[in-house]
């Protein structure tokens, strides 16, 4: 079995964790892996419980693709994150209930808990928003990620990328978990925020934080 068929099954099985976790519905949502001169992800507009390994498209890193399915209308941002952010291998991108309710706020979620190391900084930015699919959108994500491992999208939903798809999915899922923590400080009152020196010792201590680091390359 060579490495890119092993490659399809892993995304086939994250992708039917998007739904799993709660991530993402129906056909929401796509995900991708860094491949050879380009990259793997799902196709346009199929449920994931019906992906095989060889439904998932391979695009390279100028858009072009062979393949009887279109790859997600989001290609776009894929491919510049791959271009643009070698630390990425892998990215997450999902409409899960809180942090697209923050999303449609447009509302970043701030340092108030520790975990917001898992973006990779002092908050998780949330990007202008654009049509999807566009490239004014990819534009958005990329400057909402310079310094990040994760953002939110504004009216959309939110992203997440990593040193491998397993990380990216972590990622993701501790972003929405962060997102319905502050929703609900939100309701109780003004969530007290860490300090810029707290984050900074936060942030060194998940620099060696095991396989999950929030730093791809530690």
């Amino acid at each position: 079995m060579n490495d890119q068929h092993t490659l399809r099954e892993e995304i086939v099985a994250q992708a039917r964790r998007l739904t799993i976790t709660g991530l993402s519905q129906g056909t929401s949502g796509n995900l991708s892996a860094r491949h050879a001169d380009g990259f793997l992800i799902t196709p346009s507009g199929m449920p994931y419980e019906a992906l095989t390994p060889a439904d998932i498209v391979q695009v390279d890193l100028l858009g072009r693709y062979a393949h009887r399915l279109r790859p997600s209308s989001e290609w776009r941002f894929h491919r510049d994150i791959y271009a643009a952010r070698p630390d990425a291998a892998a990215v997450v991108h999902a409409h899960p209930p809180y942090a697209t309710a923050l999303a449609m706020c447009r509302r970043s979620i701030p340092a108030a808990h520790y975990m917001i190391a898992v973006g990779g900084g002092d908050s998780i930015r949330c990007a202008d928003y654009h049509t999807y699919g566009t490239q004014e959108l990819s534009d958005a994500v990329l400057q909402a990620l310079d310094g990040r491992l994760a953002c939110l999208m504004a009216n959309h939903g939110m992203l997440a990328v990593g040193n491998s798809l397993a990380q990216a999915m972590w990622r993701a899922v501790e972003v929405e978990t962060l997102a319905r923590q502050y929703a609900l400080a939100l309701q109780i009152g003004t969530p007290a925020l860490l300090t810029d020196g707290e984050v900074t010792q936060v942030l060194q201590k998940f620099a060696t934080y095991g396989l999950m680091s929030p730093k791809p390359d530690a």
